[in-house]
């Protein structure tokens, strides 16, 4: 079998374990299930957990901005807060 074979529906069905298997032990990129000819369905081994760690590392990057005249060291409160005085809960 290639690396992208194309297999018929009720082939799959009996031999779905050893297919999964398969996809999973990375022998096959993508698997091609078909019904009377038609495409309905591709299997593909989800993606290593290196490679989703990779995708999220900074996907948000750029979602927030900071306008330049705002300074995120400066206190926001006047008076001291509760904590200040040993106080964390109210």
């Amino acid at each position: 079998m290639s690396n992208h074979p194309q297999i018929a529906a009720a082939a799959f069905k009996a031999k779905c374990l050893d297919i999964l298997d398969r996809v999973a032990n990375r022998e096959f990129d993508t698997v091609t299930i078909t019904k009377r000819g038609r495409v309905v369905a591709i299997l593909s081994p989800p993606a290593s957990e290196a490679s989703a760690v990779h995708a999220l590392h900074g996907f948000m990057r750029d979602s927030v901005i900071i306008p330049h005249d705002i300074d995120l060291t400066d206190p926001i409160a006047e008076d001291d807060c509760a904590a200040a005085h040993g106080i964390l809960h109210n």
